[in-house]
């Protein structure tokens, strides 16, 4: 008898061009390792993802209907070069204050609805080139998925069980889920002599 790996299954991709979207979820994922110019660089990072109402497909055995989600990664940093703050300032319609900058929750986003542009990397998968602010008189549906928001200071396990598998390996792999769950030997901090805002992700 033969035993024959299942065929991958397809991960369904979206159009590119521009959708209607909300955000549903965002993800503290930590501190990660990257190499960049040749040194190892380590960099905080979030998971941002939307789900589009336009764009509703069946999913699962029960050919459930739900909207297609698309996630993208971001350094959390509001500096002035990094890629997060002019995506969140062009999302908000507005630039951020001092003030706002000072203390700024990017979890008060989730439920925001937004208008994203979409386009195909070079392996053929959707990503988000940009977020804006929803054009006048755009009205966005009613969200779908229930929000969700990880946080080290408030940890969810609950919410952390049920994530993507690659998303909870990273997530473990962090100096700060280390030191929530007192586990030795931690990753070591961010090098505070390298300016995080020179980083190209």
């Amino acid at each position: 008898m033969s035993i024959i790996a299942p065929k991958p299954i397809a991960k369904v991709q979206v159009e590119a061009g521009t959708y209607i979207a909300r955000c549903y979820s965002m993800i503290h994922i930590g501190t990660l390792g990257y190499e960049w110019q040749g040194e190892k660089v380590l960099t905080n990072k979030i998971s941002i993802t939307f789900e589009l109402p336009t764009e509703m497909r069946e999913f699962g055995d029960k050919k459930e209907m739900k909207p297609i989600v698309l996630s993208q990664e971001y350094g959390l940093s509001l500096g002035k070069k990094s890629k997060l703050r002019p995506l969140l300032e062009s999302w908000r319609g507005k630039v951020f204050t001092d003030e706002e900058l000072e203390n700024f929750d990017v979890s008060k986003l989730v439920g925001v609805p937004a208008f994203i542009s979409v386009i195909h990397n070079e392996k053929g998968y959707a990503e988000i080139a940009s977020i804006s602010k929803l054009p006048k008189g755009t009205e966005c549906p009613p969200q779908i998925n229930k929000s969700q928001v990880l946080e080290y200071d408030n940890w969810n396990q609950e919410l952390f069980d049920k994530l993507p598998e690659f998303i909870k390996k990273k997530i473990t792999s962090t100096p700060e889920y280390r030191k929530l769950k007192g586990l030795q030997e931690p990753m070591p901090e961010p090098d505070e002599s390298l300016d995080p805002n020179s980083i190209p992700f």
